[in-house]
């Protein structure tokens, strides 16, 4: 998967890559049709009734955006909370989606719903903060060792360096899972919701720079997935991109989830390493 190939491209994260797009069923060509009508009549009038209408053609893509983090979120209790914060986004984000600029909403509303449920996770503390503490030790420890040897370090050369055998680092990468995920997941939000055109145009701020850095950013980002281990891309491509759950991702690969919470925690640290100084 060559990611960077296709940095230039104005597409949502959710995108799936290199893969050719099916056609679409007669069923699919009529929803699109639909939505397409309900915001020109959105335009025109601008009610309520129309907004709910437009409002409720997109609410699987908030589910989907909460579902996303079902298996590392353990209060379910909470994750209704975290719908019903995803769709008061969603609402918002059709009331200020200019469709004229032919930009994809589901593009738009996306990097507004990820954003306000990393940040729902985060106020609610969802991360004990001793893992908080171990996961930015073992992030601490791989950049210095990244800095030093000018090159990736070995599990062996990290475990060493911070005093531990290579199973209980293997054990600390599967148990620190959620909480270097959601660093990952608020830097790269942050970095997005900074520079990303599709944000700063409602903020009349739509700026040759503003795209310049969105663009520097998708290909830091492509970069950063290119120079990962085969078995850490398929992973990040298949939750990223396919939006699989862990369990999921497991059955594909034919290992553990844990051995996949593993190589999903090396992959984020090592990407928020490269992605720390930009």
């Amino acid at each position: 998967m060559n990611v960077a190939e296709k940095n230039n491209e104005d597409k949502s994260l959710e995108t799936k890559p290199d893969k050719q797009p099916r056609e679409k069923t007669l069923e699919e060509k009529k929803t699109e049709e639909k939505i397409m009508a309900l915001w020109q009549l959105y335009k025109e009038q601008r009610t309520t009734e129309v907004r709910n209408e437009i409002v409720l053609q997109y609410t699987g893509l908030v589910k989907k955006i909460v579902l996303r983090f079902k298996g590392s979120y353990n209060n379910f209790g909470q994750l209704d909370d975290m719908v019903n914060q995803g769709m008061i986004v969603l609402i918002d984000a059709v009331e200020k989606f200019n469709p004229d600029l032919g930009n994809k909403f589901e593009t738009f509303a996306t990097l507004k719903i990820r954003g306000s449920v990393v940040d729902f996770m985060r106020k609610q503390d969802w991360v004990p903060r001793s893992q908080r503490s171990l996961s930015k030790v073992l992030e601490e420890t791989y950049g210095e060792l990244y800095a030093s040897l000018e090159r990736e370090p070995s599990e062996a050369e990290i475990a060493a360096k911070m005093g531990i055998s290579e199973a209980n680092l293997q054990k600390i990468l599967q148990q620190r899972h959620n909480a270097i995920v959601l660093s990952y997941e608020e830097t790269i939000n942050e970095k997005m919701m900074e520079v990303s055109p599709l944000i700063t145009e409602e903020k009349s701020d739509d700026s040759p720079e503003s795209r310049m850095l969105y663009n520097e950013l998708k290909e830091k980002l492509g970069e950063a997935v290119d120079q990962l281990k085969e078995k850490e891309r398929l992973v990040v491509s298949l939750y990223y991109y396919e939006n699989l759950k862990l369990k999921e991702i497991a059955e594909v690969l034919g290992v553990t989830e844990s051995r996949v919470s593993q190589i999903h925690s090396q992959a984020m640290i090592k990407m928020r390493n490269r992605l720390k100084n930009y």
